[in-house]
């Protein structure tokens, strides 16, 4: 048994040292890959008849990205995403690309990722303790709600305002929370067996 934990512990930290020793460019690459991984989410769309957002795996990828880089590099992997979004790439929410994609509907949850993924990131490199379950699940709770959906909401209000549409608050939580609850608990349940499986940690 001891043999097998020292292995597994082995294993844990392999990701970590290779990504310590890495150069800039490889890191820089791995952010790229993540930012089109994100893309790639995107496109797994639902959507609802009351709400202008969609429905998609999006968040996932985010928190894996601060899961797996860090605080430097996953964000630097939504900055990416966001740029080469804007550039033209069609790779937002229903294959969407541009400026008009940041001022949509969707638009303030693209800089809530930056923030989530170097957030996330921040927090597993520098606090070890926050990568054992509860720990780990409470952090996913916070950058999911707080950390993404703030700067989404927000952005979900002027785009509405900006429709002629008076906004309340419920009205804002039904289009903007509602729809996402039973997907988020979904993808923050997942990212966070996935993510105490691969970081290291004490016993």
């Amino acid at each position: 048994m001891f043999i097998n934990i020292n292995k597994i512990h082995e294993i844990q930290s392999s990701w970590y040292n290779w990504r310590q020793n890495a150069s800039t460019i490889t890191m820089t690459l791995m952010a790229f890959i993540f930012a089109c991984f994100t893309g790639l989410m995107a496109q797994v769309s639902i959507a609802v008849p009351w709400s202008p957002v969609l429905i998609t795996f999006q968040t996932f990828a985010v928190l894996m990205a601060g899961t797996l880089l860090g605080e430097k590099y996953g964000g630097l992997s939504m900055i990416l995403y966001l740029i080469i979004g804007v550039a033209g790439v069609p790779w937002f929410s229903d294959a969407n690309s541009g400026i008009s994609a940041v001022l949509s509907a969707s638009g303030g949850y693209l800089f809530g990722f930056i923030i989530a993924a170097t957030f996330t990131g921040y927090v597993f490199d520098h606090y070890e303790n926050a990568r054992k379950p509860l720990q780990c699940f409470a952090l996913m709770l916070f950058a999911n709600w707080i950390l993404i959906y703030i700067p989404g909401l927000i952005g979900l209000y002027f785009y509405m305002t900006s429709t002629g549409a008076t906004v309340t608050l419920a009205k804002l939580l039904i289009a903007g929370v509602v729809p996402f609850i039973f997907g988020n608990i979904f993808k923050i349940l997942l990212a966070t067996g996935i993510s105490t499986s691969i970081l290291p940690k004490e016993d």
